[in-house]
């Protein structure tokens, strides 16, 4: 049986752990941790335009098929006949879809508030202080120590939203690419509030976006079925938990983020937050190019502030 693929992407704590649970009860529907596929899909293609062999002998047909079947032995143990494959970066690579796995794309982006976002991955790296015999420090304050920054609040905010590498910035950034490319009709935003607040009403819109019949789904005896080993590969053992009730935990934002990372926000969150409206989606610039006062050359390359 040929399976019909979809995508996720979009933005760290956003949901989407928690969208994959919900689309599971679906039993038509296989949705997995984030995978390996667009990295090897891309790696293959990378391969055969730089190897002066292929160059030299170029068979496109027959690259196009070992591309596009990354995918599907992937999955090839998989048996619901609907597969959404998760990565960041698949908003930036919308002609691999089309191109390599051929088929329309169709990709769910979920989305949040930026300061909401900051003050979830603050309060779990707070939550998961290193202990000796751990695997790793948590993948944030892992690239200041990398980088001889000096770990605090501000620090860790400026490394990921403004730094190439901070995984808040480079998931905007992903976004933002397709959007530039004039690929944002085949995006379908879905707001972790709204998800949070009205679960049936998402999915349904979700639903019709990929042109699938309605499920109803419940929203209470949550679990993640697809657990990642969260600790090995972020430092931070509970990177995607899912709670067994569907609430909003996060504190306020006012609560965890530095006053300076707060200002930055509010400088910046129509920039920050494109996709609120079409037009903010088609004028605004790369979320590189935010409002900020240049640093003092003394102070490390992510203070934002004088």
């Amino acid at each position: 049986m040929d399976k019909t693929f979809y995508f996720m992407a979009g933005l760290p704590r956003a949901g989407s752990t928690l969208l994959s649970t919900l689309l599971n009860q679906n039993p038509r529907f296989h949705s997995g941790p984030s995978s390996p596929v667009l990295g090897a899909m891309f790696a293959l293609h990378d391969n055969f335009q730089t190897n002066e062999l292929y160059t030299g002998y170029p068979k496109p047909n027959q690259v196009n098929e070992m591309v596009g079947s990354v995918i599907k032995h992937w999955y090839s143990d998989v048996e619901e006949e609907v597969i959404f494959d998760k990565n960041r970066a698949w908003t930036a690579r919308v002609p691999f879809i089309e191109g390599y796995v051929g088929q329309e794309a169709k990709i769910i982006v979920p989305v949040r508030r930026v300061d909401e976002i900051l003050t979830s991955i603050l309060t779990m790296v707070h939550r998961n202080t290193f202990e000796e015999g751990q695997p790793r420090i948590n993948f944030v304050d892992e690239q200041l120590v990398k980088n001889n920054i000096p770990i605090s609040d501000e620090n860790r905010c400026q490394y990921l939203l403004t730094s190439q590498g901070g995984i808040v910035w480079e998931s905007l950034n992903a976004v933002k690419m397709g959007v530039n490319e004039g690929q944002s009709d085949k995006f379908h935003y879905v707001d972790y509030n709204d998800l949070v607040t009205d679960p049936q009403g998402e999915l349904n819109n979700i639903y019709e976006f990929l042109g699938e019949a309605p499920f109803e789904h419940t929203f209470d005896g949550l679990s993640n079925e697809h657990r990642e080993d969260d600790l090995t590969t972020y430092g931070l053992g509970d990177m995607h938990e899912v709670h067994s009730k569907l609430e909003k935990t996060s504190p306020d934002p006012s609560e965890v983020l530095p006053e300076s990372i707060i200002k930055l926000y509010n400088e910046n969150k129509k920039t920050l937050e494109f996709w609120n409206t079409e037009k903010a989606v088609k004028a605004h610039p790369s979320p590189s190019t935010f409002k900020t006062q240049q640093p003092n050359t003394n102070q490390n390359p992510y203070n934002l502030f004088s």
